[in-house]
């Protein structure tokens, strides 16, 4: 079944999403290796990862093949996007590293991540009338137990109230930037998801440019190839093609459950860490990445029952 303003099928979309999330989580991995070996900081970071994304997707948006004419998104409604788009990543992006800083990376990842699908889902039933339904409801619910015991077992985690509100302001950065991609998606409003990600790393990048001066742009390191090569895959694949993978399957699929199916970011984060790092295997890691698993797989099969569902529905005659 296809979403009726995009034409993209809602298996497809699944997929983008999957992978987009699965893509964010090696980010982590990323960024945990440019600061061994060099003094940049997260914020900086998070800059040139907006600006590397926008440069390569601008290149790509030039070298492409001409799409065909479709009919031109209201300027109001476009201008909604860019900016709440942009305004949005920039939010997210720029408190989660500041309450990571202030509280922790345990507390922060888990209030941002876990508040994500609630607000999204509140949200969502507020502006949109979406419901999760039962099977829904306790998918999230699980998703959210799981992200608690991924993240928090086994760490002493120090929770402090001012990392707390500015991980809730990331979560709602996030929030905003999923509900108006659907909300625009499904009310006949979607639009390039490449020029999309292109703008909000735009508006990212420029939002961040104060914070990034003051830490330093320009990392200091005996080690430079290693930097660059990990800050252009930074662009290239959790940044760019995840975030155009993101739109395309946001303006399609249910808000709440974009949200859930984000969650496959620190699941492949753990899974990079024991892989990649030598990590030790905790039963907390395993319980916590089954769980979240079960819930992104629950809700995807949801998705695609209640497409099929609606196609059967269309089909008969009225």
């Amino acid at each position: 079944m296809s979403n009726p303003a995009s034409g993209l099928p809602i298996g497809r979309s699944l997929i983008y999403l999957i992978v987009a999330g699965v893509a964010w989580g090696t980010a982590g991995a990323a960024a945990s290796l440019i600061f061994e070996v060099s003094d940049l900081g997260p914020l900086a970071l998070s800059f040139w990862r907006c600006l590397g994304g926008l440069a390569l997707l601008l290149v790509v948006l030039a070298l492409r093949p001409r799409r065909p004419a479709v009919p031109a998104e209201p300027r109001g409604r476009r201008l909604l996007r860019i900016v709440g788009n942009g305004v949005g990543l920039t939010v997210f992006q720029g408190a989660y590293f500041a309450a990571v800083e202030a509280t922790g990376l345990a507390v922060g990842t888990v209030v941002t991540l876990g508040a994500g699908p609630v607000l999204i889902a509140v949200g969502a039933r507020l502006t949109m009338g979406e419901r999760l339904g039962r099977g829904g409801l306790v998918a999230v619910a699980a998703s959210l137990a799981g992200l608690a015991v991924l993240v928090l077992g086994g760490d002493a985690a120090t929770v402090r109230p001012a990392g707390v509100a500015l991980a809730l302001l990331s979560a709602a950065g996030y929030a905003t930037i999923t509900l108006l991609t659907r909300w625009l998606g499904r009310d006949g409003g979607a639009t390039d998801p490449l020029a999309t990600s292109a703008w909000a790393f735009g508006i990212g990048a420029v939002g961040l440019l104060p914070m990034a001066a003051a830490e330093g742009f320009v990392p200091h390191t005996v080690q430079t190839v290693q930097v660059v090569a990990l800050l252009v895959y930074v662009a290239a694949i959790p940044t760019a093609l995840a975030y155009g993978l993101y739109f395309a399957g946001a303006a399609v699929v249910r808000a709440a459950t974009v949200s859930v199916i984000m969650l496959l970011e620190p699941v492949s984060a753990a899974v990079i860490a024991v892989v990649v790092f030598r990590e030790r295997l905790t039963a907390t890691t395993v319980l916590g990445t089954l769980m979240l698993l079960a819930a992104v797989v629950g809700l995807a099969f949801a998705e695609a029952r209640g497409a099929a569902h609606a196609r059967r529905r269309a089909a008969v005659p009225a």
